[in-house]
């Protein structure tokens, strides 16, 4: 047997709960971060995501996802997942460089994971907030030649018993929303939806709704959000976070949700109306969403 089959050594000694700062000193270059790249940007070169939405309810929180990704004016995919679980009360959603999004999000799962394994508990959801804003602070150099990473963050409090959401810029810097939250290109009208329909005592369906008519509504003005493709079946990524944990809904159940959003737009095309002050009911509101 040849060559040296025993464990490096930096693997034995204790160290640092944080996986990247661990990467950071044994093996530097595997960081997506640490890569040299040629000056000018690569912006056009690389396929970028959007729209994402989420949105806080009595017991938790909803963060969905459109499926496409663009390249300049083309369609790279169609079926891109934007939307993933951080750990089992939290998700993250990206959007911008497909590609480093995901190895961010990616380094972000092991690096919650490696925290649980060294430390023996769960970090706080403010904690993990802060951790992905370092993994972020460390992309600036890329996103300063157009590959720019910016995800949302959410998840459930199991200190304060809510559910939460966090923002974020190109820099790293952290900010917590309180009811709603849109990310990506067609955040603007995705947000003006929200806007419109969202209601504190939502039910958690109703939340679900009002989540997909945010992301009809960024399809039907932005480009690079994609709506639902009922030819293909293709529908967007769902995520609801409550003390029980993280599920992501199922493509049947949001395709029934979606076939009743495209239906009811073929009578409404800029969607339901917003309850007044004192009239429509939640139950309401939740059946016109």
């Amino acid at each position: 047997m040849t060559g040296d089959a025993r464990i490096p050594a930096a693997f034995l000694r204790p160290g640092t709960s944080s996986f990247s700062d661990f990467i950071g000193v044994n093996a530097p270059d595997l960081l997506p971060a640490r890569r040299s790249l040629p000056a000018g940007t690569a912006a056009d070169l690389a396929p970028h995501g959007t729209t994402i939405v989420a949105a806080t309810f009595p017991g938790g929180v909803v963060m969905a996802g459109d499926r496409r990704a663009t390249m300049g004016n083309v369609i790279a995919q169609r079926d891109i997942q934007k939307v993933f679980p951080a750990d089992e009360y939290s998700v993250v959603g990206i959007a911008g460089t497909a590609g480093l999004a995901v190895e961010m999000v990616r380094l972000f799962q092991v690096e919650l994971e490696h925290y649980e394994k060294i430390e023996g508990t769960v970090l706080s959801l403010d904690g993990k907030a802060n951790r992905l804003s370092a993994l972020i602070r460390a992309n600036l150099g890329m996103a300063m030649q157009g590959l720019a990473v910016v995800p949302m963050f959410a998840g459930f409090d199991l200190d304060s018993g809510v559910g939460r959401i966090f923002g974020y810029d190109v820099t790293g810097g952290r900010h917590e929303e309180a009811a709603f939250f849109t990310v990506g290109s067609g955040s603007l009208f995705a947000r003006g939806a929200l806007k419109k329909l969202y209601r504190e005592d939502l039910s958690q369906d109703d939340t679900v709704r009002v989540c997909l008519q945010a992301l009809y509504d960024a399809a039907d003005d932005d480009s690079a959000t994609g709506g639902p493709d009922m030819a293909r079946r293709i529908f967007p990524i769902v995520w609801v976070v409550t003390a029980e944990g993280g599920v992501e809904l199922t493509q049947d159940d949001i395709g029934a949700l979606a076939d009743e959003v495209v239906a009811a737009r073929f009578t409404r095309p800029d969607g339901p109306l917003a309850p007044l002050p004192g009239g429509d009911t939640a139950g309401d509101q939740g059946q016109e969403a």
